[in-house]
């Protein structure tokens, strides 16, 4: 819905900055193109690429472009900030909507209109867009969607010494190709919603990809919020003060670069650069920096990029500097910073300290000139680069649980001088993204590693990096290891010697992701008075991940369960659950009527006989069983007691056999003995 309010705005919104009264209704214009109609501010000049074609896009400016760019465009090289205004082009391809571009296909008239915004406008280039109608209606614009990205392959950069530039448009291939045989690297703005040059028809993956294959090295360059102490930009357009919203801000800021960096075909490896423009420093706003770059590197550093910082040696290079060795902060792995004719030798700086980013860490832009190469003139930063590429990750990076152990596997990459792997490993599915995070697990050479004492029944996930020789670490590589759980489950507590008893398990993932159907569930058992487990058996489980068995213990036995792991899956023990077993006792009693004065014979037999051990014989008086007298087994297990009561009455017997190390206490059936 249209706004009135909104159009007002959006005609105050110059050079991102919004002024304090609202326009009349009146000051505004229609502008047409190709049957489209938009209504935007009459202040708002009218740019015609097509009579034009070398006009500079400038979104740090108020205006609308017609048409599309067909050749070497006349922009400054370092142009940043940004305005609002509105590029009406042909629509060939759908694009989407990113940070500070708000894009609409307008498929009846075959136009693409895109309304560019400072942070904080995006609702007056939304009112400017909804003014918008079809006049005259073309047949369909046949649309191509974007090509499906191929996998990221290119490093930006590689290992380069050697001069470079940076302009504020990527240049067709017609410059690059003339500029080549003086430059091998080039500073492109690929993300950043204060990056002036951002509808760049040139910058594609193909461009990308044509260009590496010539030898070109890329500067990757982000711009994103500004110092909070700046004038120059507005309050919109800078970092918090408050460093922890700082932190994150960077972080956001890194996720939006990387997906920038890997539509153009940039893969982990590649560095991208913060670019954070000169301000005057004070304490609190070197805080605000330092946090936003700490966000911005760990990030990217977390994702297999290397965080760079693009800043003015005096401001920004300098608070980076006095931070270099603060634990507070996590500093840009590369430096790239502007120090122009200074008279000091490229790649040096007299805020910089020598032996810091000293890694072929560097890239030094000192100086800005219009200059001709092959009859194609440019206005350019030039930069002095000094880098080489971390290492390649490690292949085939794999993990086989065991109970309680995992097993890490890995290739090592090819060609590179090694100084160490490293792997570290976190709790649970999400794996440390730092080599300061989580708990280190291996460093070495090696190209396996058994991690052994782990808990029963969790999850792990690991990472491992590899660092060169120089000390340059690489994209982390990750690999998870599921918990397992195996439960367990007695058909009874206590059986008789020579019974059965049923032992189950339901063996599953900690993670729920799939029923473990035909794995091997484990059954181990420990006689009561044994310290050693032993393996009864492995038993398949069923569909449902439930495995079961029918085992005869002879003694009083511990039964457990186990899964012993696999690719991806940590092995796991179920509690332990006693079974007793308690001897078969009979009883006889012969005769069981007496007179007064006679005697009988109460006898049986302990199975297993336990020869030597003593029998009891009780009587039941009242409520209570009262012991009468004892005697030893024999050699098959026999026990035989002689009763002869003084008075007439009605007697009961039993006879108890009490537990010993390896068996449950047992008892006879009572009997009842009748004197007359």
């Amino acid at each position: 819905m249209f706004r009135p309010g909104g159009l007002a705005l959006a005609l105050t919104l110059v050079a991102g900055i919004t002024a304090a009264g609202p326009a009349a209704a009146a000051e505004t214009k229609t502008v047409s193109y190709r049957g489209y109609q938009v209504t935007v501010p009459s202040g708002w000049p009218v740019v015609d690429l097509a009579t034009n074609p070398s006009a500079c896009v400038r979104l740090d400016q108020p205006a609308v472009y017609l048409g599309r760019s067909t050749t070497q465009s006349n922009c400054p090289a370092h142009l940043v900030g940004r305005s609002s205004g509105l590029v009406l082009e042909p629509l060939t391809t759908a694009q989407p909507s990113t940070d500070g571009l708000l894009r609409r296909a307008i498929t009846d008239a075959g136009v693409l209109a895109t309304a560019y915004y400072a942070p904080g406008g995006e609702a007056a280039a939304s009112d400017v867009l909804a003014t918008g109608r079809v006049v005259t209606k073309t047949p369909s614009a046949r649309v191509a969607q974007p090509a499906v990205a191929a996998t990221p392959t290119v490093v930006a950069t590689g290992n380069f010494a050697g001069q470079g530039f940076d302009a504020c448009d990527a240049p067709p291939q017609s410059t690059m190709d003339a500029w080549r045989p003086k430059y091998q690297g080039i500073g492109i703005y690929i993300s950043g919603g204060v990056r002036t040059c951002a509808t760049q028809p040139n910058l594609t993956a193909n461009w990308v990809s044509a260009n590496a294959a010539k030898g070109w090295q890329f500067l990757l360059l982000d711009v994103g919020l500004q110092a909070p102490c700046t004038t120059r930009f507005p309050a919109a357009s800078r970092i918090s003060t408050v460093a922890s919203t700082a932190v994150t801000q960077g972080r956001n800021a890194a996720i939006n670069a990387v997906a920038a960096a890997q539509a153009l075909g940039f893969a982990p490896r590649s560095a991208i650069y913060s670019d954070i423009e000169g301000y005057p420093s004070t304490a609190a706003c070197k805080v605000s920096v330092l946090s936003y770059l700490s966000g911005w590197t760990q990030e990217l550093n977390s994702r297999g990029y290397l965080g760079g910082a693009y800043v003015s040696a005096s401001s920004g290079g300098a608070d980076l500097n006095s931070a270099y060795t603060s634990t507070a902060y996590t500093r840009p792995d590369n430096i790239w910073f502007a120090q122009w004719r200074s008279g000091l030798p490229q790649g040096t700086s007299n805020y910089i300290t020598s032996t810091y980013w000293n890694n072929h860490q560097r890239v030094h832009q000192y100086d800005n000139v219009t200059e001709t190469n092959g009859g194609v003139t440019l206005n350019i930063d030039k930069n002095y680069l000094n880098l080489t590429a971390p290492p390649p990750p490690v292949t085939s990076f794999s993990v086989t649980g065991g109970p309680g152990a995992a097993t890490l596997r890995w290739g090592k990459p090819a060609n590179t001088t090694l100084g160490q792997i490293m792997v570290r490993s976190a709790a649970g599915s999400t794996p440390p993204p730092l080599v300061t995070s989580g708990t280190a697990v291996y460093g070495g050479t090696a190209s396996l590693f058994t991690q052994t004492g782990l808990p029963n029944s969790a999850s792990y996930a690991y990472r491992v990096w590899v660092k060169d020789s120089k000390g340059k670490i690489g994209p982390g590589v990750d690999a998870r290891l599921v918990g397992t759980k195996a439960t367990i489950g007695a058909s009874a507590a206590s059986i008789m010697y020579t019974g059965a008893v049923t032992l189950s398990t339901a063996v599953s993932r900690l993670d729920g992701a799939a029923k473990m159907a035909g794995v091997p569930a484990v059954l181990y058992s420990k006689a009561i008075n044994a310290s050693k487990w032993s393996t009864v058996g492995s038993f398949t489980t069923d569909a449902n991940g439930v495995a079961s068995t029918s085992q005869k213990p002879a003694v009083s036995t511990n039964y457990m369960w186990g899964y012993n792991g696999a690719t991806g899956l940590l092995g796991t023990r179920s509690t332990a659950a006693l079974v007793q077993v308690h001897p078969a006792m009979s009883a006889y009693l012969t005769p069981g009527a007496i007179t007064l004065g006679a005697s009988t014979l109460l006898y049986g037999y302990l199975n297993p006989a336990h020869a030597g051990t003593t029998a009891y014989l009780q009587r039941r008086s009242g409520t209570s069983w009262v012991a009468v007298t004892t005697g030893k087994l024999t050699t098959n297990g026999k026990y035989a007691f002689s009763i002869k009561p003084t008075a007439r009455g009605t007697y009961t017997y039993r006879v108890v056999w009490l537990a010993d190390a390896d068996h449950q206490g047992t008892q006879t059936a009572s009997k009842v003995l009748t004197v007359s």
